[in-house]
């Protein structure tokens, strides 16, 4: 079965930082481009940040960009998003995607 964990969530000030986790079993990562998406209260879900199967290739949506990094450890089965310079319009629930299979999210609040 393929399952996919996020951790890393919590709550942070405004400028803070922190590194998301996803914990991929049940498939080889290194055969599958992986993302990240998240979804605020009353808003669609959208998606952030996709890295390449080797990790050499990734994008992100603009909001993010030069914030945020994704990144990847095959021989861990693990994809990582690190999250600098937060703003309080980032506070989401935040999920790890490998079509057509979704993690079940963890809560990224920003918020002073």
């Amino acid at each position: 079965q393929v399952q996919l964990v996020e951790s890393g969530g919590g709550l942070v000030q405004p400028g803070g930082s922190l590194r998301l986790s996803c914990a991929a079993s049940g498939f080889t990562t290194s055969n599958y481009r992986m993302s990240w998406y998240r979804q605020a209260p009353g808003k669609e879900r959208e998606l952030v940040a996709s890295i390449s199967p080797a990790g050499d290739n990734a994008d992100y949506v603009n909001s993010v960009k030069g914030r945020f990094t994704i990144s990847r450890d095959n021989a861990k089965n693990t994809v990582y998003l690190q999250m600098n310079s937060l703003k309080p319009e980032d506070t989401a629930v935040y999920y790890c995607r490998r079509f057509p299979y979704w993690g079940q999210g963890t809560q990224v609040t920003v918020s002073s």
